[in-house]
């Protein structure tokens, strides 16, 4: 299974993983549940992932990833999965913060974006139990430790 990918560098960097990298954790996620679709996947910088944020979620303030799910109109084939926007300094400072190797947090992020994509959530306790234990499975495949300890 593969994800139709578009990757947006709207900031420059040489810190980004390349195409290659964000389509193999996106495939990995995807995969997972067995679907297929589009995907775009935005790098933003901290004003537009805070405006974003601001905007959809009501907090002002930067964030990690941002996941918006294509709603499709009735009789509309939903083969767009939908838009990611990752906030590459938050990306950066967190895995600094978090001792994790860079790529490792971009790879977390995709995942946890591209499972948000198809339903997963972690509004409550039990859900966010089974999508951090996906997230924890899909990352170890990968040789990724465990995102969250």
């Amino acid at each position: 299974m593969s994800i139709s990918l578009e990757v947006i560098r709207a900031i420059d960097s040489d810190k980004l993983p390349s195409d290659e990298l964000f389509q193999s954790w996106a495939d990995l996620a995807a995969g997972s549940q067995q679907i297929e679709g589009e995907l775009c996947i935005r790098i933003v910088d901290e004003a537009e992932s805070q405006q974003l944020n601001s905007d959809y979620r009501g907090k002002d303030k930067p964030t990690n990833v941002l996941s918006f799910p294509f709603e499709a109109p009735p009789g509309f084939p939903a083969e767009i999965l939908g838009d990611l926007a990752i906030c590459a300094a938050v990306v950066e400072r967190e895995a600094a913060e978090q001792n994790k190797e860079l790529n490792h947090h971009w790879a977390h992020m995709v995942v946890h974006g591209v499972l948000h994509l198809l339903g997963f959530d972690h509004i409550n306790d039990e859900d966010a139990e089974e999508m951090e234990s996906l997230e924890r499975e899909l990352l170890a495949q990968i040789q990724i430790p465990d995102p969250y300890i």
